[in-house]
């Protein structure tokens, strides 16, 4: 018969989660709170873009993922702290001008003959930075404390990981000529300067900062 008095393990034998994640409560809400920014501005220019570009399977595509931003947006509100010190609205906002102007940037293209152009910001940039932020964030979280984040990065994750794929696709079929790849490439490498210039959608810092982790591991 078990000893009811004796002391038990806080954890199962098989459970050797850590309980401390890398992120403050503040840095946490800061990062959140530019992730609902970024999802809403994403949101508001794929469903822009729905009633400008004439290919009907890029429109079909947009106006499905659009609303995946929307949700993901909801997402970030619901995980904002309720605190009177953070309050949600303040939270929202980018964490740089430079980031403004990049979005400023990836919302230039409004010809209807420049579908390329609009693929390549929210695709092949955009997205992709946000995955990969979204991602570090998910691997430095506590998976005891941060349990209804972790939740939402996953959900968010499945989401991003397919829009993506469906971008590229997008992408590779519009892209036929040498110099429709061109456009590709230069609207691209315009684009990553801006976003490098902000630090990506977090700002600096976003995947970490790899130099201060190396003086940490040798000091």
């Amino acid at each position: 018969m078990a000893d009811s008095k004796k002391p038990r393990a806080p954890f199962a034998p098989w459970d050797r989660r850590e309980i401390p994640g890398i992120f403050s409560v503040e840095e946490s809400a800061r990062r959140v709170g530019h992730y609902k920014w970024i999802e809403m501005r994403l949101f508001e220019v794929l469903g822009g873009w729905v009633a400008t570009v004439p290919e009907l399977d890029v429109k079909l595509r947009l106006g499905t993922h659009c609303y995946h931003h929307a949700w993901h947006a909801e997402l970030w509100h619901k995980r904002l702290p309720e605190l009177r010190e953070m309050n949600p609205e303040r939270l929202t906002a980018p964490p740089n001008d430079e980031l403004v102007a990049f979005v400023e940037a990836m919302t230039e293209p409004e010809a209807a003959d420049l579908t390329i152009e609009k693929i390549v910001g929210a695709y092949r940039v955009l997205i992709p930075a946000k995955i990969a932020a979204y991602t570090y964030h998910l691997n430095n979280t506590s998976t005891i404390t941060d349990a209804p984040t972790i939740r939402s990065l996953s959900f968010i994750l499945q989401d991003e990981m397919s829009d993506w794929r469906d971008g590229e696709m997008m992408l590779q079929s519009l892209i036929e000529t040498e110099d429709e790849l061109q456009r590709a490439i230069d609207h691209q490498a315009k684009l990553q300067r801006l976003l490098l210039a902000a630090g990506g959608i977090a700002g600096p810092g976003t995947i970490g900062d790899s130099y201060a982790n190396d003086q940490e591991a040798h000091a």
